[in-house]
């Protein structure tokens, strides 16, 4: 998706070495319909440029930070000094994720969208996230509610949700605790796998979190959960441990949670 408008000024731009020329270098910008801007030749590096192609070529993919615009004029100044390697990765990277979200959205609408579907759906999408990207990353982990403040079409939602968990790698975390389970009543195995069992929630724990129980050694257990984020998974964690620990008590039982591993397991 290529931006109609031009860009901010201090906004970091990808863009293409179009032409190289004494006074500075012209750079097609990658983002936007029909913008080029000018690298000074005194802002294409630090100190003394004896010649521009020591630093730049043709074709060459580039960032360059905004320094100045004059619309009426048609004028994007820029500058490639002001801009770190660490920006320069960075922003390269937002960019690489940009084209694949465009492929997505190919993929989630055909490629034969016209634009002012495509428009409407990507602004929607803008409106709500930072990027198309992040709004495809984060209906990958969240599904259909995380677009519901989005001005789509239950159809369009349904498309983009679908599309995201087919192609986004979402980024999980896993975290680890144990409890300890025990019912000294007669039918204290099956209470105890009832215990378990309740600390599944019943397969209802959250969007994007997976939860996992083994057995580690009498009375101890492991609970695994994969969750977006770490925030997410400890909370999911504690909550399993703590819907365990009320089943094995409402028995006559006792549980304990606890972090790592009892030594004498090991």
């Amino acid at each position: 998706m290529k931006y109609s408008g031009y860009p901010g000024t201090s906004e970091l731009v990808v863009g293409k070495v179009d032409e190289i020329a004494d006074f500075g270098v012209f750079v097609d910008l990658e983002e936007y319909e029909d913008k080029r801007g000018l690298c000074h030749v005194s802002e294409v590096a630090s100190g003394w440029i004896k010649n521009v192609r020591d630093h730049v070529g043709e074709g060459q993919t580039v960032v360059a930070k905004v320094l100045e615009i004059d619309e009426s004029s048609k004028q994007i100044d820029l500058s490639l000094k002001d801009v770190n390697e660490h920006q320069r990765k960075d922003k390269i990277q937002d960019w690489k994720n940009e084209q694949k979200a465009d492929n997505w959205m190919s993929i989630a609408f055909s490629e034969d969208i016209d634009d002012e579907q495509y428009s409407g759906i990507a602004n929607a999408l803008l409106a709500e996230f930072e990027s198309l990207y992040v709004a495809f990353e984060t209906a990958a982990i969240h599904g259909k509610e995380a677009l519901q403040e989005a001005d789509l079409e239950e159809s369009e939602i349904e498309a983009i949700v679908s599309t995201a968990r087919d192609n986004v790698s979402v980024p999980y975390v896993t975290v680890t605790g144990y409890v300890d389970l025990e019912c000294p009543a007669p039918d204290g195995v099956d209470r105890i796998r009832d215990a378990l069992q309740a600390a599944t929630g019943n397969g209802e724990v959250g969007e994007g979190t997976e939860l996992d129980i083994s057995y580690v050694g009498s009375p101890e257990y492991r609970i695994e959960v994969q969750a977006p984020d770490y925030k997410t998974a400890e909370r999911e964690l504690e909550a399993a441990a703590g819907r365990a620990d009320e089943a094995i008590v409402g028995h006559g039982g006792s549980g304990e949670y606890h972090r790592e591993r009892r030594e004498d397991d090991e």
